[in-house]
């Protein structure tokens, strides 16, 4: 979905009226020609081109540009990072471009005998409030490592400032979580990239898919280190020690980062602990006989790459030994930083510079997790 802004100065107020007009676009938008062919299709525009959205921003409020076209999930970037640039500001037109996907091989995670062999799944978090399958940042990221033969999980959490080089680009790192703009493959790339794996499978979650699985399984029971009120949502109450919590308020809980000292890090803890609630009632056989209905109930929430037909074989072997799963977790960690990014340019935003310690420790790991 693309928005045209002008100032709020304009006398344009219609797609109409930019008729021969100057308008900007993002260079690095993957989807620029088809933007532009697009637009060009409504109104004869005089396109120009800039590296980054500061300089696009800019130069529309420095009155160099009629007006400027550009990805709403960057705008909602914006809000967060530099809403400023947002200032006297108005959208007169939106438009949407439909992006057919690349059809690339997607990996079996079926041995030759039928047996599941161990695989990685990247788990997205989006902070979409429409549909999961929007183009938008990914603010939680997890690397599950699954091994059915010895049955163990490993979840290794990423935080989402983390200081990365998207994969395809040169000089200027960014923001894990602005890779997500770029679409799914892009972090799952770049994440390939830090941890040198290859990732088989992904699932792409939003805040509904967090709430109706939590209570399609009833519930879940988790333990939190303090009291306190999450800022997402007042009307849960999160108490010291351990409670069983719904859908909503699970989610809270998996948001907080405002209540605790070290912010980010502990709601990366937070999002594993309601992950592994969640993954430990799926596996009961109570839940794994109404997978189906779960699947149904929840099928506009999520968006992932693994088979129907993977995910019956995953159940019925589930259902056939009856394993008790073994879940653990890691944190990748950091040091915070104020750096330019590659989308945003040349303004200073938090990143954190990677810990490269626990990155090497999560490699590590997870060829241990994949190997044994």
């Amino acid at each position: 979905t693309y928005q045209v802004l002008v100032l709020n100065t304009s006398k344009y107020n219609k797609i109409k009226d930019l008729n021969n007009k100057n308008v900007g676009f993002l260079r690095i938008d993957s989807n620029l020609d088809l933007s532009i062919d697009t637009l060009n299709k409504k109104v004869s525009i005089n396109d120009a081109t800039f590296d980054d959205i500061e300089s696009l921003y800019q130069s529309l409020h420095n009155n160099k540009l009629d007006a400027i076209s550009i990805d709403k999930s960057y705008n909602d970037t914006i809000k967060e990072e530099k809403k400023e640039l947002l200032n006297n500001t108005r959208v007169i037109y939106t438009y949407k471009i439909k992006v057919t996907k690349n059809n690339k091989v997607i990996p079996t995670i079926k041995n030759t005998d039928n047996s599941i062999k161990p695989f990685i799944l990247y788990i997205s978090g989006t902070d979409s409030r429409t549909t999961v399958s929007a183009i938008s940042r990914s603010d939680v990221n997890i690397v599950a490592v699954v091994n059915p033969k010895t049955h163990k999980i490993l979840l290794v959490h990423i935080p989402r400032d983390y200081y990365v080089q998207l994969h395809g680009t040169t000089g200027i790192k960014d923001k894990l979580t602005h890779a997500g703009v770029y679409g799914i493959d892009k972090s799952i790339t770049t994440i390939e990239d830090l941890l040198d794996i290859n990732i088989d499978k992904y699932v792409k979650v939003s805040f509904a898919t967090v709430i109706k699985s939590v209570d399609l399984l009833d519930g879940i029971d988790i333990y939190s280190e303090k009291s306190f009120t999450p800022w997402t949502n007042k009307k849960c109450r999160i108490v010291e020690g351990s409670q069983h919590l719904d859908g909503t308020c699970a989610l809270a809980f998996a948001r907080e980062r405002k209540t605790y000292t070290t912010g980010d890090r502990h709601r990366g803890e937070n999002q594993e602990q309601v992950l592994s609630k969640i993954l430990e009632k799926m596996t009961q056989p109570k839940y794994l006989l109404k997978y189906n209905d779960i699947l149904k109930a929840t099928k506009d929430s999520f968006e992932t790459n693994i088979s129907y037909d993977e995910i019956s074989f995953l159940v019925k072997e589930e259902l056939n030994t009856l394993a008790t799963w073994s879940i653990d977790s890691y944190n990748l960690d950091g040091v915070g930083d104020s750096q330019p990014t590659y989308s945003m340019g040349s303004m200073l935003l938090y990143v954190m510079q990677p810990d490269m310690n626990t990155v090497n420790t999560a490699k590590q790991k997870i060829n241990e997790y994949l190997n044994n």
